[in-house]
C-alpha cells in the first residue's frame, strides 16, 4: 500500500522544538517534492514550506522562516521539518503531501503555487500543540 505517513508531532511548551517526519511507503520518495501544509479547525489550510524533487530548492513561509528547516534523507525515503523556537500560533495540524514532479517547489511562487498544486499523496496529519 503506497501512503505517506507523518509522525513527531505532540505537545511543547513556547520555545521548544519538534521534528515532524513524513515517510514513504510503498514507494520511493526521491522521486517526488514534497510540502508541508497546516491547518488550524475552522481555518483554510496554510502553505509552510516545501522541498523539491531534488533537494536543491528549499522554501519555507515567512512566517516560519528562521525556525523552521526542511530536509530529505532520501536513504530514509523521508522528509523531515524541525521546527524551532515554536510559538502558540504554530499551533495545527501538519500534512505533508507528495507530488511527483520535477517543477514543483521551483518556482518563485512557490506559495502560491504550492497550494494550486495536485498532489499525488496526502499523509493523514500529525497534531502539533504549542502551549505552557
Amino acid at each position: 500500500q503506497m501512503q505517506l505517513v507523518e509522525s513527531g508531532g505532540g505537545l511543547v511548551q513556547p520555545g521548544g522544538s519538534l521534528r515532524l517526519s513524513c515517510a514513504a511507503s510503498g514507494f520511493t520518495l526521491d522521486d517526488f517534492a514534497i510540502a508541508w501544509f497546516r491547518q488550524v479547525p475552522g481555518k483554510g489550510r496554510e502553505g509552510v514550506s516545501c522541498i523539491s524533487r531534488s533537494g536543491g530548492n528549499t522554501n519555507l513561509a515567512d512566517s516560519v522562516e528562521g525556525r523552521f528547516t526542511i530536509s530529505r534523507d532520501n536513504a530514509k525515503n523521508a522528509v523531515y521539518l524541525q521546527m524551532n523556537d515554536l510559538k502558540p500560533e504554530d499551533t495545527a495540524i501538519y500534512t505533508c503531501a507528495a507530488e511527483y514532479s520535477p517543477r514543483a517547489c521551483t518556482r518563485p511562487d512557490w506559495l502560491i503555487d504550492m497550494d494550486r498544486r495536485v498532489y499525488d499523496f496526502w499523509g493523514q496529519g500529525t497534531q502539533v500543540t504549542v502551549s505552557s
